[in-house]
């Protein structure tokens, strides 16, 4: 019997590409298997903000007594961490049965790895009978895996320019990519507060619920609490979500909006909705950890998330300097993400990351100085991003922060022995009993 690390392996090897989008061939297994969801289901399509509205609809969920399922990829450390049911990440021992099952069913189909992980996923899913399922996107929508399931309730989060070679060069092509989880007479949450007009026409034209942004909800706040209004309710005096960022209210405004669509068939109380936003958690989206210096996760990876990142660096009070540990994917903007970050940044710490698809430090330290203005800005480049966590620890006082961000590789390569412990001008050590913020 194969262990996941095998069957993952052997997911990655069975397709000559590594992003194939469509829909026929991942159908067609799914029918093979029989695979059908017989609860409500959310689908989750966004740029950025995608898993942070994703983590709250489970959160609020949970508070609210149901049983629920969440996919999200990828995944920083293990592959389980994609799949929770009722709140817990699925067992490697209970995922083997579902890839074994979907490698009977696929015959001489061939299936990416994403698509292959997502039937194997979708079926625990469906063996677990759920009250509700919540399904993010891995890329755009239309053609993504999980869009062989029809939404009850579909939502996008904020769409601006990512994987352009796949999706498109403009938000309004993106847009329309994205707008593809939609169904005609069903919920479809534009969270996004400008969305291009493709979303809004693909909308109209099969018959959906739009709710838009600023039109069917919107919310407003102050420094201590928060208030949402809907067609059909309202919250006042909401605390701020457990997930810290200015930008989280618009994930959150979203959430909201899906479940207040969905009320008829899933009804949360105004407690669940407090309960969730304050308690749940979300490793990597502006993550704080407390210490001397001050520790800061993100896998901000495109210029979007990375301005949102810039901001919420800009709210924060004084430190003596910033360290910056980075690496990030080769497809990237990766000139616009340091051009957003350079002014928040007093020294970089340049990563390779465990992927063929990532570019090198030595890129990264090559696009940083084609553009730079701070040419004197020391610069180093490491192998890993727990060599460079280390020597921006080395190197830092305790009025320092440390900002760890790009790719999901290189903020698990950090947690991947747990939330590190900081120490001013000492090599940090891995809090081996601790994985969660």
């Amino acid at each position: 019997m194969k262990t996941l690390e095998e069957w993952l392996a052997h997911c990655g090897e069975l397709h000559p590409k590594k992003i194939d989008l469509g829909l026929e061939r991942v159908r067609g297994v799914a029918e093979r298997m029989g695979l059908r969801l017989d609860c409500p289901v959310f689908t989750v399509a966004g740029t950025n903000g995608k898993g942070s509205t994703c983590a709250m609809l489970e959160a609020i969920l949970l508070a609210g007594g149901y049983r629920t399922g969440l996919y999200t990829s990828p995944h920083l450390i293990h592959f389980e961490e994609r799949c929770r049911i009722d709140g817990k990440e699925i067992t490697a021992p209970k995922l083997i049965g579902h890839f074994e099952h979907v490698e009977q069913a696929r015959g001489d189909i061939t299936l990416t790895y994403f698509e292959f992980t997502t039937l194997a996923i979708l079926e625990a899913f469906a063996e677990a009978k759920l009250d509700v399922v919540v399904l993010e996107v891995g890329m755009g929508g239309r053609f993504d895996a999980v869009n062989i399931i029809d939404a009850d309730c579909a939502i996008i989060t904020s769409i601006d320019i990512d994987h352009a070679e796949f999706l498109g060069d403009t938000r309004d092509k993106i847009g329309f990519e994205q707008a593809g989880i939609f169904r005609p007479g069903r919920p479809a949450i534009v969270a996004d507060p400008v969305p291009p007009q493709s979303v809004l026409d693909h909308a109209r034209d099969i018959g959906a619920d739009v709710w838009r942004h600023g039109h069917d909800f919107n919310f407003q706040g102050d420094r201590n609490q928060w208030n949402w209004a809907g067609r059909g309710r309202r919250y006042s005096g909401l605390g701020y979500p457990a997930l810290a960022g200015a930008n989280q209210l618009l994930n959150a405004a979203g959430a909201l909006a899906a479940l207040d669509a969905m009320r008829k068939t899933l009804s949360v109380s105004a407690q669940a909705v407090r309960s969730g936003l304050g308690l749940m958690e979300l490793r990597g989206r502006f993550q704080v950890v407390e210490g001397q210096p001050l520790l800061i996760l993100d896998v901000a990876h495109n210029p979007h998330a990375t301005a949102a990142l810039a901001m919420n660096l800009n709210r924060m009070g004084f430190f003596h300097a910033t360290h910056a540990v980075f690496g990030a994917m080769a497809d990237k903007d990766i000139p616009s993400i340091l051009k957003k970050m350079e002014p928040n940044v007093d020294h970089w710490y340049f990563t390779d990351l465990p992927t063929p698809r990532a570019a090198t430090a030595k890129d990264l330290q090559a696009f940083w100085q084609a553009q730079t203005r701070r040419p004197t800005m020391p610069t180093e480049l490491f192998a890993s991003p727990w060599d460079a966590l280390q020597a921006a620890a080395k190197r830092s006082e305790a009025t320092d922060r440390i900002i760890c961000f790009g790719s999901f590789y290189t903020v698990g390569g950090v947690l991947e022995h747990g939330i590190p412990e900081l120490h001013p001008g000492a090599r940090p050590a891995p809090n081996v009993h601790m994985s969660k913020d």
